[in-house]
């Protein structure tokens, strides 16, 4: 994969150089959940495989897991966001949530058009 940006059906975008892959929430994705009031992520160094829950986002009405798209480890969280989790809101194409270690990643990943297009019909 190159730096461009790609995303899972969970609504999960990934952008992978080399083996190292920087993951977000979509946009649609953050847009749907309203305000956030609380935001886990994992540790440095935990492993994670393709659909495992890697943290979640908690708003005043629910709280949605976040399912990593790859297997890797998390080299970095971003610290930013777990102490304002409203921040996601500023910047809603580019925060980030981590950075992993990529050791395996799917071709179920969709590019910007077939995503726009997967969210029309939900």
């Amino acid at each position: 994969m190159n730096n461009e940006k790609k995303y899972s059906k969970n609504h999960v975008w990934s952008v992978i150089k080399e083996n190292m892959a920087v993951l977000g929430l979509s946009a649609y994705a953050k847009e749907k959940l309203g305000n956030i009031v609380f935001l886990n992520l994992p540790d440095i160094g935990e492993v994670f495989c393709e659909g495992d829950v890697f943290g979640d986002v908690e708003t005043v009405k629910t709280v949605s897991d976040l399912i990593i798209p790859l297997n890797g480890e998390i080299l970095e969280i971003n610290e930013e966001l777990l102490k304002d989790p409203e921040k996601m809101k500023e910047d809603v194409d580019n925060d980030w949530l981590v950075k992993v270690k990529v050791e395996k990643y799917s071709n179920a990943y969709m590019n910007e058009a077939e995503y726009k297009d997967y969210i029309k019909s939900l």
